[in-house]
């Protein structure tokens, strides 16, 4: 790699809300890199994003709409696949590391705050235990998860206090690590987080918050109208109902409610955009804790971002 004389490659990172919009920022901001002589490339940090063919329900970026700019990571699971925070750590920063290697700086976008922090800093996991985590999954599948989430308040509160408690997976994770006898990571940020690169700059993108819920309300509303219905039913020849994560996704277990009978499509889409608005309260209480974001708003000029950074 021949050195770049504008300073070493960056980590950028992208993250905010769903429905803020992430990813039209990201892109503006490569071609405003592109155009100061660095290239740059894309990592994608959502985890349901990771999913091959849920396109409709994450708001995936058609291959053709990336402006040619070199993206990673997305649609490099099956629906049956678990998306462990753990593996996805280890797959972003190998292709960071990568990226880099090539002399360009990388773009890290997404809004799951923990996989953006496993990222960003210095987060280190646990082992896992299949036979347990199968056990716990069992139990959840059986009777949900208000009794397991009363076990991990009364196990670990700190965990507890951190963790949606319909949340599920997350209540199923923590609980397997208690089992072996090991701490958490509370589901936060450490009490000093250490960045895992230097140079790294965060971009936090935020909407004014009635701007933001009516954008979501209507996100969903599209999801159905585009075809989600569809798609989910197409996934279901793929197992989606055998995934571990794939089929408890907002939006994809409501719309497989809605075929199976369970739910009309009225009480599909109300579920669905609640549980929206909740998740996106939640990603901006996470990044608000990161002390050196720079928030901006969607429009916000990506020239001078990329200018400012040095």
């Amino acid at each position: 790699m021949t050195p770049d004389p504008a300073g070493p490659p960056v980590l950028w990172a992208v993250v905010g809300a769903t429905g803020t919009g992430k990813t039209a920022l990201s892109l503006d901001l490569a071609e405003a890199l592109a155009a100061r002589g660095r290239r740059a490339e894309i990592v994608n940090a959502d985890a349901m994003q990771l999913y091959r063919g849920m396109d409709i329900g994450t708001a995936k970026l058609p291959e053709g709409e990336r402006r040619g700019i070199p993206h990673h990571l997305f649609d490099v699971l099956e629906v049956t696949d678990e998306a462990a925070v753990a593996w996805y750590q280890d797959a972003a920063r190998a292709t960071i590391s990568d990226i880099h290697r090539r002399g360009a700086d990388a773009i890290l976008v997404g809004g799951s705050g923990l996989y953006v922090s496993s990222v960003l800093y210095d987060f280190r996991f646990p082992p896992r235990d299949a036979d347990t985590r199968a056990g716990l999954e069992a139990e959840l599948d059986q009777h949900g998860p208000g009794a397991l989430f009363a076990r991990l308040r009364e196990a670990d509160p700190l965990t507890a206090e951190r963790v949606d408690p319909r949340n599920g997976r997350r209540i199923v994770r923590a609980l397997e690590v208690l089992a072996q006898g090991s701490e958490t990571h509370g589901a936060a940020l450490p009490d000093a987080p250490v960045l895992w690169h230097e140079p790294t700059r965060v971009i936090g993108v935020q909407v004014a918050r009635d701007v933001l819920v009516e954008r979501l309300d209507e996100r969903v509303q599209a999801m159905w109208r585009d075809g989600l219905l569809d798609e989910v039913e197409r996934l279901r020849g793929e197992r989606l109902d055998d995934g571990v994560t794939a089929r408890r996704a907002i939006g994809y277990a409501q719309a497989l409610a809605q075929l199976s009978g369970e739910k009309t499509e009225a009480e599909a889409i109300a579920e669905t955009q609640a549980l929206t608005r909740r998740y996106a309260r939640r990603q901006v209480s996470w990044f608000r804790r990161y002390a050196d974001i720079l928030w901006v708003d969607p429009g916000a000029d990506a020239a001078a971002l990329a200018e400012a950074s040095r």
